[in-house]
């Protein structure tokens, strides 16, 4: 532990004046916002507070995992499936007995913390593990006028980058490389590794029972490009889809798992054993009989799911394969019943939430044993699942500190004099410095407009959204969509939404309505609206109407980029080599973006996936 968090009180506040000058008590005075209490937010939170933060509120979502306690050491293992957040703010508290802690166990993305909550921080710093929600908080920072300070460590590199509205690029500025795909006939018919079976569990089997089906999609891992090697099985895979579909009615039944068995690790098995040309080469799977897994596992304990170390045997993986299928339905009858509007509930996968894991680690491995290939521990899958590799606890109290230095410029509107930083093992320098860019006027989520608009959510149609707003205040022609986070809910080939409800679309108090102009001369730049719930109007009221008038700029005409050539596989621009800025896209607590590993001479600096025969460590980039 720090020797300063056992310093007293007033002795650490003298040393801090000391150094800080006036600024000691600029932060003393401050509000401040910490999202993530995980490897990085541990450190952050115990700087803050030794640094004489006054108000500190956290959030975090997580709970304590065994695996956690190797870095973030304000945990302990009687905190173990306790929240973070809370136990951070009970831990942490001890330091600095006189500041004020608030603590929520929560999504950063609920309802409640909306852009007017924002606004009442003077900084909020990011210590996520995930892109979506990474994006999130930069949205309402900029929507609340509030500097982020963001941050990320991938193993030994890190990096520190404040952000500011119409001062300094934000988090989107700078657009985020396409994750590693794999193609179709891979993971649906010739798997020879186990991520192959993780990917096809994770971004096949789970979304095609429990969420919106991905065979259409671009964003699933597949590669659904159309030629002749992948044709044939793509429409294999959308016919297997349509049965899925079939047995997906059936949610909740007492045979439910074992429809999805024998369809999956049966039926398409056999399909996938008549074709023979295949397997001239290798070998053919082998299908799996429900019945006679299910008699040699009837004294196999359900509780083995929680031993994650473990490789499971074929009987073990069908005992969690079914209990996982029985808990996810359960929850999905739930959200079917809690449901608002017409937009359908989903269950997405994510690392930390048991139920998915369990189902993916369970289905990858019954996967492994019909292709003959070793299974793995749910921990290993965890791992290989959710993009893990191993944190390193001097990176994360580094970049921890890094961030409250940043913040120092931050809270003396100094931004001429804050950085973006990077924590780099290679090279002289561990410690490398850029200068903050300004905003990229392309940027589609710092250079739009904002405003408000007030809904009757009880009553306004999207019609009425359309006409005296965007049509009628905005003055948008024909050629324009509406979006909402979950997606596009107008443009001009959708028109059988307008008589409906904007609640039955999904929008409510606090929704981001975003209004983009689809016309090729001279667009307007993106508008978003942030819903203010109102009353029901009086009869002279609209049912929808802005709050304040909106001045929309025309978008910036694009030019054409300079020539770019390769030159010993860097970029060259103009004869000057573009400098590389790996660690801007660093996710923390060692999930990374995959193209960090890359190497630099003369290799494409694209996502990646390693598979170290030595080792056997596999690093996937899925965002």
């Amino acid at each position: 532990m720090d020797s300063s968090a056992t310093a007293k009180p007033a002795q650490r506040d003298a040393y801090l004046k000391r150094s800080l000058g006036t600024l000691s008590r600029r932060i003393r005075e401050s509000r401040v916002l910490l999202v993530g209490a995980g490897g990085i937010g541990c450190e952050l939170l115990k700087n803050l507070l030794l640094t004489g933060f006054g108000e500190i509120h956290i959030i975090d979502l997580d709970t304590i995992d065994l695996s956690n306690l190797n870095r973030q050491f304000l945990f302990r293992h009687e905190h173990i499936k306790k929240p973070k957040a809370l136990v951070a703010k009970e831990v942490a508290g001890k330091f600095r007995p006189d500041a004020k802690l608030e603590a929520y166990h929560a999504n950063v993305k609920d309802i409640q913390f909306n852009v007017d909550w924002f606004k009442t921080f003077d900084i909020v710093f990011n210590a996520l593990d995930n892109l979506d929600a990474r994006r999130h908080v930069n949205r309402m920072c900029l929507a609340a006028d509030v500097p982020l300070v963001e941050s990320g460590t991938t193993g030994f590199n890190g990096q520190v980058q404040v952000i500011k509205k119409n001062r300094t690029e934000c988090y989107d500025c700078n657009p985020k490389e396409v994750p590693k795909t794999f193609p179709v006939c891979t993971i649906r018919s010739t798997p020879s590794q186990p991520i192959h079976c993780i990917v096809w569990a994770k971004s096949y089997l789970l979304p095609e029972l429990f969420g919106t089906s991905e065979t259409d999609s671009d964003e699933d891992g597949f590669d659904h490009s159309e030629d002749a090697e992948n044709a044939e099985e793509i429409e294999n895979l959308r016919r297997e889809a349509q049965a899925l579909k079939t047995i997906r009615e059936s949610i909740g039944s007492e045979d439910f798992a074992q429809k999805v068995f024998d369809k999956v690790f049966k039926g398409d098995i056999e399909r996938l054993q008549g074709m023979e040309d295949m397997w001239k080469t290798r070998k053919p799977p082998t299908a799996l009989d429900y019945q006679t897994v299910q008699k040699d596992a009837s004294s196999v304990d359900v509780t083995v799911s929680q031993n994650d170390q473990k490789v499971w045997t074929t009987e073990e993986d069908l005992v969690v394969f079914k209990d996982s299928l029985d808990r996810l339905s359960k929850r999905m009858k739930m959200l079917q019943l809690e449901k608002n509007g017409d937009i359908e509930p989903v269950i997405t996968f994510d690392k930390d939430d048991v139920d998915t894991l369990d189902f993916v680690a369970a289905s990858a491995n019954l996967r492994s044993v019909v292709f003959g290939i070793e299974t793995k521990s749910k921990f290993d899958i965890k791992q290989m699942a959710g993009n893990i590799i191993p944190a390193i606890a001097t990176t994360n109290a580094m970049t921890a500190g890094l961030c409250v230095l940043q913040a120092f410029k931050v809270l003396k509107d100094d931004y001429n004099q804050a950085k973006m930083v990077f924590l780099e093992r290679s090279g002289v320098r561990a410690i490398n410095t850029d200068s903050l860019r300004p905003p990229n006027p392309y940027c589609a989520m710092c250079s739009v407009a904002q405003g408000r608009v007030f809904v009757d959510i009880e009553h306004a149609t999207l019609n009425d959204l359309v006409e005296d707003i965007v049509q009628g205040k905005l003055d948008y022609g024909e050629e324009f969509s509406i979006n909402t986070d979950a997606g596009m809910i107008y443009d001009p080939d959708l028109e059988d939404n307008l008589p409906k409800k904007l609640k039955d679309l999904g929008v409510a108090s606090e929704s981001l309505l975003t209004v983009i102009d689809e016309k090729d001369d001279e667009p307007f730049v993106n508008v978003e609206l942030m819903v203010v719930e109102k009353a029901r109007p009086t009869p002279e009221d609209k049912a929808v109407s802005l709050a304040e008038d909106i001045n929309i700029p025309k978008k910036p005409r694009q030019q054409a980029p300079p020539e770019e050539h390769l030159s010993n596989g860097t970029a060259v621009n103009g004869g000057t080599a573009k400098r590389k800025r790996d660690a801007e896209e660093a996710d923390l607590d060692g999930e990374p973006d995959a193209k960090r590993l890359a190497k630099q001479n003369g290799e494409s600096n694209q996502p990646i996936v390693l598979d170290d025969p030595e080792s056997g460590a596999i690093v996937i980039d899925d965002d």
